[in-house]
């Protein structure tokens, strides 16, 4: 695997992302989605780089003393190679110098690789939202506990 840099994302990381953002990374949010969370106070978002290049984003939404992960995104021909998981980390270290308590996230229960990960790093089965993504596929609700 190349050398992967996680680093703060900024608006000209999502520029050259902008063309293949639905394609390349499977992800339903759009550029203009994208580019309203950078500007969002609350938010935090970050990339992996591989050689320069954009291979994958993750981000948070903070509220008070809870964060929620909005996304965790890998492209689609760099997956399986930690990429996922390093992410996590630096969103776990985020969330813990912001001193939350907590961090919520919603996965696709069909997708089982995203499920096993959150397990190893502790979350846990909290709930379901039905029919949540794309009004067919149920989501589970995954809670981890930090800075206990």
């Amino acid at each position: 695997m190349d050398n992967i840099e996680i680093e703060t994302m900024q608006i000209s990381d999502l520029n050259s992302i902008a063309d293949i953002l639905l394609t390349d990374f499977d992800d339903f949010w759009t550029y203009s989605v994208f580019k309203s969370e950078l500007q969002n106070p609350n938010s935090t978002y970050i990339v992996a780089k591989s050689n320069n290049l954009v291979v994958g984003f993750a981000g948070i939404w903070q509220s008070v003393d809870d964060i929620h992960i909005t996304n965790i995104v890998v492209k689609k021909d760099h997956r399986y190679n930690g990429i996922g998981k390093m992410l996590l980390n630096k969103l776990i270290a985020i969330c813990k110098f912001k001193k939350t308590t907590s961090i919520t996230l919603e996965v696709n229960s069909q997708n089982i690789p995203a499920i096993k990960l959150y397990e190893t790093f502790g979350f846990k089965n909290v709930g379901i939202r039905k029919k949540y993504y794309n009004g067919t596929e149920d989501a589970i609700i995954m809670t981890m506990e930090v800075n206990e």
